[in-house]
């Protein structure tokens, strides 16, 4: 959502500035992933092992919707056109819904994998080793970029650092004003991490025990968590695709911003939309009796200017009247409360 910063008027728009704007985390992820798949699909071949496959069909999920959420999240920067003159923003919720497609199809031949082992379990696999050094690569690989994922969610949303133990539940408290590629790669390398650890305690205990169900019941796990992925990514990117509203608290500090301005007296009323991480701001302002149309011009473009300095409020757009001597935000706010 190229229009999110003034600086970049004027400026020639190019493939590779807009691929420099691109989600990161999206990028790492597919890498990440890519090679995963790799190595752990190698390992399904050479072991047989069922739970080994579901994964391998996990992380080469993740790679294929980690390359579209990038190029989606490439093509939502781009600026405002004649014919698009709100921008593209929306595009990376489009992209992201081809990836719970994706995402769907994967954890339905999981599923169908782990009815068929549970049916026909198999004798344990060879290649123990193989199995044990691939998953826990895949433990580590995940956990770093769900680590990194939590980080750039806690940035995004502007909310304090965490780190440690409390850095995931942080995270959890503030996903829904990440943006919606930091968004997905988080919920997937939950998903990831939990089914590599799935798959190497199936791997363990079909080696040392006669207890074969375990591999169908891992590889069917996994396939669940996918399904619950899916659902929560699919939901996210629809309300994103329909318009959903800002956050309480966003509103709280526009209003805040707004209202702080010696010129104000009361908003009449103000809407907000979140596209991704980034907000629209319409509202209608009254300010103080006895203005020319000259100031009262110049006070609505200096609050505007005001509220797009905030990087996340893509643009303003400010109505002026005069004030009719009621209170109608604080009345507003009121109403929500008793509601």
């Amino acid at each position: 959502m190229a229009e999110a910063n003034p600086s970049d008027i004027g400026q020639k728009e190019t493939l590779g500035s807009l691929i420099k704007k691109g989600n990161t985390s999206s990028a790492v992820a597919m890498a990440g992933n890519a090679v995963l798949a790799a190595a752990k699909g190698g390992a399904a071949l050479f072991t047989g092992s069922g739970a080994m496959f579901a994964s391998a069909m996990h992380s080469l999920a993740d790679a294929v919707n980690q390359g579209f959420v990038f190029v989606g999240s490439v093509l939502s920067e781009k600026r405002p056109s004649r014919r698009f003159p709100v921008g593209f923003g929306r595009v990376i919720n489009i992209f992201c819904m081809i990836a719970v497609i994706v995402v769907t199809i994967m954890a339905y031949e999981t599923i169908h994998e782990g009815i068929h082992l549970l049916q026909h379990p198999g004798e344990a696999a060879g290649g123990f080793w193989i199995n044990v050094g691939v998953l826990i690569l895949n433990i580590v690989v995940d956990g770093a970029i769900l680590i990194k994922a939590s980080k750039e969610i806690l940035k995004e949303a502007r909310a304090p650092k965490a780190s440690g133990f409390a850095l995931l539940p942080a995270a959890f408290k503030n996903v829904g004003r990440a943006a919606p590629p930091t968004r997905l790669v988080f919920y997937e390398d939950i998903v990831a991490v939990l089914g590599a650890f799935f798959a190497l305690i199936a791997v363990v205990v079909v080696s040392f025990t006669n207890f074969a169900l375990i591999d169908g019941i891992a590889t069917t796990l996994i396939g669940f968590l996918m399904i619950a992925v899916a659902f929560r990514v699919g939901y996210d990117n629809m309300i994103g695709l329909i318009g959903v509203s800002a956050p309480q608290d966003v509103e709280d500090k526009v209003s805040a911003a707004i209202l702080g301005d010696a010129d104000v007296r009361d908003i009449q009323t103000m809407r907000i939309i979140q596209e991704g991480r980034y907000y629209h701001v319409d509202a209608v302002v009254e300010l103080r009796t006895g203005l020319t149309l000259g100031d009262a011009d110049d006070i609505k473009v200096r609050i505007q200017q005001h509220l797009t300095t905030d990087p996340d409020i893509a643009d303003a757009a400010i109505s002026i009247v005069e004030d009719d001597g009621k209170t109608s935000w604080q009345r507003r706010e009121a109403e929500v409360e008793k509601n």
